[in-house]
């Protein structure tokens, strides 16, 4: 069995999510390519997206610190600190609004 401390990753990823000068870091906690669950740990500083990108199965966002903006073709979902996005099954993007950490969560369809 494995314990993670998900506050203590946030102020990880968030100090180097500062100091990138991508304005972002992350790192896969669970799972990974060749799982059909992955769960990965993602910080954004204020104003960082990732851009638009396919749904690879069924996904959710869990919004640790910050407030981010996942956007969809038809709709768009706000999530501040303690909310779950449910990840819609087509193209969207991330908008970080404020410095933000989340807790992406996915489970590939077809394994």
């Amino acid at each position: 069995m494995q314990k993670l401390s998900l506050d203590a990753l946030a102020r990880e990823h968030s100090e180097r999510a500062a100091a990138s000068g991508s304005g972002r870091s992350a790192e896969t906690v669970f799972g990974g390519h060749e799982r059909m669950l992955r769960q990965t740990i993602l910080a954004l500083r204020r104003g960082v997206e990732l851009s638009e990108h396919e749904n690879p199965g069924q996904a959710t966002v869990l919004v640790l610190r910050g407030r981010v903006e996942l956007i969809g073709s038809a709709a768009s979902w706000t999530g501040r600190q303690g909310d779950l996005i449910v990840v819609p099954p087509e193209r969207h993007r991330l908008v970080a609004h404020e410095d933000a950490v989340v807790l992406l969560t996915v489970a590939k369809l077809g394994q």
